[in-house]
């Protein structure tokens, strides 16, 4: 089976937010084109269906290793060729132009169909650290498309294929885009969101409302704070801010998070690919904590980059205390310019046209454009 050239852009993503937000943006801009969507994931789309209105969506097996021995890749193995099957069928009715996968084991039995089936395939990096499965098909891909100019771990034969193209973000962070960042006055309410990632964080409700409550009086009464808590941590942590007098709105999920970021004056989060697109595109200074356990340490990558940016400012977990955030809130409330210019430093780090060059090369390989291109400079011409 050749690409249908006027078929349609399948998405493979994994079953978080991370790698669906991206997709998601592509599939805003594809659809904005004129373009048919498909969306192949796990069981897991039934919860962000909404996020793909318009498009067909399948459900394909798919199963994570557990750690990293041969054992673990052993035992999923019976499931992914499970979902490679299901998605070899479903590849040959849709009959689509290209497939683009954004990470995540549900990503693999999609690609591996459409490398089966000689479909143009590509993968998305979000990452500043090349995730396992978008290593282990690079060298069968016809391109890989990155956040970062240089991503951990790709293979030297690869660097050809690789495309900067930034990280897609949503029109609802784009349209926040434009917010001026509101310097912080002497005498101003100090704004500050608190988040770690869709389902929140509990460290963040272990940690943060301690070290706000020990604040100097005159920096503790003009806190507003928003923050994300899990269900099982919203009474405690209401109750930690009630007793410090401090005002608060906490929420299991927010729905409009990018007005949120944009209305801070400072984030403290977790560094997933997302939130660090969206900080760049918004323009926000933050302190951010990296998920300890994360494969490969792709968050401790993403929150080095802005850091080494001068856009935020990262603190390990093993070191994330209360005392220590105290001592970093104090030091950046005391000095409102250092805030500013991270946040200036921030937006600096944004890449608004992701989606349109995400897009475009989608395109390009749907079309053959991009591998004739490719083709010709291996060849030298």
């Amino acid at each position: 089976m050749t690409a249908n050239t006027q078929g349609p852009v399948v998405i493979a993503a994994g079953g978080t937010g991370g790698h669906l937000f991206p997709g998601q943006a592509l599939a805003q801009e594809l659809t904005r084109r004129g373009r048919d969507i498909v969306l192949m994931t796990d069981e897991r789309v039934k919860r962000f269906d909404s996020l793909f209105p318009g498009a067909d969506i399948y459900a394909v097996p798919s199963a994570t290793p557990s750690g990293k021995g041969i054992a673990g890749l052993v035992k999923a193995a019976p499931v992914l060729f499970s979902g490679v099957a299901k998605s070899f069928g479903i590849l040959g009715r849709v009959k689509p132009s290209v497939v683009i996968g954004f990470g995540g084991y549900p990503t693999l039995p999609p690609l591996a169909a459409a490398l089966l089936r000689r479909i143009p395939a590509c993968v998305h990096e979000q990452n500043a650290v090349l995730g396992r499965v978008n290593r282990l098909v690079g060298p069968y891909v016809h391109a890989i498309a990155s956040t970062f100019p240089g991503p951990r771990y790709l293979r030297e034969a690869d660097k050809g294929k690789l495309v900067l193209t930034g990280n897609p973000v949503r029109d609802a962070v784009m349209q926040q885009a434009d917010v001026p960042y509101d310097a912080l006055g002497a005498e101003t309410r100090i704004r500050l969101l608190v988040f770690g990632g869709s389902q929140g964080a509990r460290v963040m409700a272990d940690i943060v409302p301690g070290a706000l409550a020990s604040l100097p009086e005159g920096i503790r009464a003009r806190l507003d704070v928003v923050q994300q808590c899990r269900p099982e941590d919203q009474a405690r942590v209401e109750g930690a801010y009630r007793g410090a007098g401090i005002t608060a709105e906490l929420q299991t999920f927010f729905d409009d998070m990018p007005a949120r970021i944009a209305a801070a004056h400072l984030v403290i989060g977790r560094s997933g690919a997302s939130t660090v697109a969206e900080l760049g595109i918004i323009g926000r200074p933050s302190i951010l904590v990296p998920l300890p356990h994360s494969l490969d340490n792709d968050q401790k990558a993403n929150a080095e980059v802005l850091a080494g940016d001068g856009a935020a400012w990262m603190i390990e977990q093993r070191d994330f205390t209360e005392t220590a955030l105290a001592e970093k809130l104090v030091e950046l409330l005391s000095h409102p310019e250092t805030l500013n210019g991270a946040a200036i430093a921030a937006k600096a780090t944004g890449q608004p046209q992701a989606v349109t060059k995400l897009a475009d090369l989608v395109e390009e390989l749907g079309r053959g454009e991009f591998r004739r291109a490719l083709s010709h400079e291996k060849a030298g011409g």
